[in-house]
């Protein structure tokens, strides 16, 4: 499952959105630091209109939305590198998401306190990003010492080294680690590190209810910081999330249309993540069920057949495949195999976004 940590400053409305965004979620949320103090974990479905489309189409008794697990982790400070703020376990909990949701407040409220005394974005990233970069150099600092004494006389210590040393100089000039260009060889050299500055990040701009359609000056300035480190902005409302949970389900599209916004908090989240990790959805359907499968952009057949099970990857022989769109527009299987729309596919068929699949394969 795709884990996402929400991380920020205290109050910059992180716990508020995880409770929205997590409808059963039981986070605290209180106007004073490290309300949240041990981890909270929710998992929510991926919004997905085509999945109750093909539920119709199938009469599928269950329906399994794709799922993604958010982490919402206590607030980080300046020195948290350094252990203030409980900050070493904080930065333990980064180390396991997929993903982080940089949660930056983009709102003026004065009976909100804010651990600086003002609003200030791109100052916060920055007190953020500067702990997780302290962060990572020690733990590189530390690696460095211990693998140059192996370069003498191994050749993947010395490329080791090299990869760290330009690591090393990027965070020391104050970039992150996924600033740094690297190939998939020098990626697996240090991926036991789990480099918090090299994880993806999108920023969500915590805004008022007012400024959710339009955004303010505040967004534009992470806008301007997010350009630079090729991460992801999306503009949300901590207080329209809490609002739209109270709301029955068919009224929270009219009450968004009123603010001038088409989707709500946690489907733009969503789109974001899967954007920025290069994901992708298809789908199984059939009486029984019709479900979700998450997968990575450019994945073969094999490979998606094994999410389901790793049986179905090493004994896969082929996919009945057809696009969801065309499934849809003939309303039966049996009518897009009339129009020859169902095609068998084998190990390489690189597996499009919104196939309908059925996977043949050997025990």
């Amino acid at each position: 499952m795709l884990r996402a940590g929400i991380v920020g400053l205290p109050n910059v409305g992180k716990s508020t959105l995880f409770n929205a965004v997590v409808a059963n979620a039981k986070a605290q949320a209180a106007n004073y630091p490290f309300c949240t103090i041990e981890p909270n974990v929710g998992t929510v479905a991926v919004p997905d209109d085509r999945l109750n489309v093909l539920t119709g189409i199938s009469k599928s008794v269950e329906t399994i939305p794709a799922r993604v697990e958010f982490v919402d982790i206590a607030g980080l400070v300046k020195g948290a590198s350094q252990g203030e703020g409980l900050g070493n376990k904080f930065l333990a909990n980064i180390r396991e998401v997929d993903a982080i949701v940089h949660v930056v407040r983009c709102f003026e409220n004065d009976d909100i306190i804010h651990v600086a005394g003002s609003v200030d974005p791109v100052r916060d990233i920055e007190v953020i990003n500067l702990e997780l970069g302290l962060a990572d150099l020690d733990q590189i600092d530390r690696r460095l010492e211990r693998v140059r004494k192996q370069a003498r006389s191994n050749k993947e210590a010395q490329q080791e080294v090299e990869v760290l040393e330009r690591l090393s100089s990027a965070l020391n000039e104050g970039k992150s680690a996924r600033q740094v260009q690297l190939s998939e060889e020098d990626e697996a050299l240090i991926k036991t590190l789990g480099l918090l500055s090299r994880k993806p990040v999108i920023y969500a701009c915590n805004v008022s209810e007012e400024d959710l359609a339009t955004g303010n000056e505040w967004v534009e300035q992470v806008r301007s910081v997010a350009a630079q480190e090729d991460a992801q902005v999306v503009v949300i409302s901590a207080q329209v999330e809490s609002e739209l949970v109270e709301l029955p389900e068919e009224d929270r599209a009219d009450f968004l249309e009123s603010l001038g916004v088409e989707e709500g908090g946690l489907r733009s989240l969503i789109r974001a993540t899967y954007s920025l990790l290069g994901l992708q959805t298809y789908f199984t359907t059939g009486p029984k069920e019709t479900r979700a499968w998450t997968i990575k952009i450019g994945s073969l057949a094999p490979q998606a057949a094994g999410v389901i099970h790793t049986d179905f990857e090493r004994g896969f022989i082929r996919a009945e495949t057809v696009a969801y769109k065309d499934l849809v527009e003939h309303g039966s299987m049996g009518a897009a195999k009339e129009k020859g729309l169902v095609r068998s596919e084998g190990k390489e068929y690189v597996v499009q976004d919104g196939d309908v699949l059925l996977f043949r394969f050997n025990v």
